[in-house]
């Protein structure tokens, strides 16, 4: 790890003016991921802000019923919050299908999403990567990606986004709340990550200091909500395919249905089209339509074929009611 210094801030305000004009500087946070990072010197930041005594530690009532999450709200805490539980299920089975115990009691909301993908070649300095080093080229594409994108991708980067949470928020309509120098703002979930493109580098849309405060989550949609996460081994491994759900039914017909993937790509997938299609259809044309939609232009890469029909498996289990 190569030597960086060290600074604790205790507002918001502290942290934007500590990371000013800094391209250099990084916030850290519960740290699970960007130690990693560091340790391997794949992320090599000369100055950490310390972010942990900001308090966005709290979840509260939002007017139209949804919810307020604090960027510095532990995935277990939000997990466990009852009503997390209640309104938002499908939240609270992605954060604890993710990692270990240890792990989500330290990990926070923010970092949650900001998450580096897990590809073998990210995270080894021999091998080229664009993300890690910019026109070095993708190993991946020619090497093995059995975890990697089969949607979204470009010939830059095959690389997926590792986060179970963001899955769930993408289903649920969340915003990311922001400050920064500039002043705060507010992004739609769906328009918070990005597709790898030419610049697979920048996985999100913030830019340089820009702090997430918040995630707010709007009043839960009706129907049951459902996460299903389908990995190489029981516990503590990333999505080879998850798929987060809402599905209102009346009778054997759909009356509206929400469907994220994730696993696939570089961000969490989701098709409004797909969910268009599903609405008055019946459970058994609503399986059908949503994966002919969803896994539109799916394409594998050797290792990871078995991903197209296995989210098709995936997602007929989850619309069909087999989740216990």
């Amino acid at each position: 790890m190569k030597t960086f210094s060290y600074e604790r801030v205790e507002t918001v305000e502290q942290a934007i003016d500590a990371v000013r004009d800094r391209s250099d500087a990084r916030f850290l946070a519960g740290g699970t991921n960007l130690v990693d990072l560091m340790r391997h010197e794949i992320e090599t930041p000369a100055h950490l802000v310390d972010i942990g005594a900001l308090k966005l530690d709290e979840i509260d009532e939002t007017p139209d019923g949804g919810l307020r999450v604090g960027a510095m709200v532990r995935n277990s805490d939000l997990a466990a919050d009852p009503r997390v539980r209640y309104r938002y299920p499908v939240l609270s089975r992605a954060l604890l299908a993710g990692a270990s115990g240890q792990l989500r009691n330290r990990a926070t909301t923010g970092g949650n999403l900001l998450q580096r993908t897990r590809c073998y070649y990210f995270y080894d300095p021999a091998k080229p990567c664009n993300k890690r080093e910019p026109g070095s080229g993708c190993s991946a594409l020619e090497g093995f990606n059995r975890i990697h994108a089969i949607l979204g991708q470009s010939e830059a980067c095959i690389a997926t986004h590792p986060s179970d949470m963001a899955v769930a928020m993408r289903l649920l309509d969340a915003a990311v709340e922001t400050a920064s120098a500039k002043g705060g703002r507010s992004l739609p979930i769906a328009e918070f990550h990005r597709l790898p493109g030419a610049r697979p580098q920048i996985d999100t849309v913030l830019e340089p200091g820009e702090l997430i405060t918040h995630v707010t989550l709007p009043s839960p949609p009706p129907g049951r909500q459902v996460y299903r996460k389908v990995r190489d081994r029981a516990s503590y491994a990333f999505a080879l395919i998850s798929v987060a759900a809402v599905i209102d039914v009346e009778g054997d017909r759909v009356r509206s249905a929400r469907i994220a993937l994730g696993g696939v790509a570089h961000k969490p997938w989701r098709s409004e089209a797909a969910e268009g299609a599903m609405q008055d259809a019946s459970l058994e044309t609503a399986v059908k339509v949503a994966a002919d939609e969803l896994l539109a232009g799916a394409r594998g890469h050797g290792a990871n074929d078995f991903k197209i029909p296995l989210a098709r498996r995936t997602l007929a289990s989850v619309i069909g009611g087999t989740e216990p």
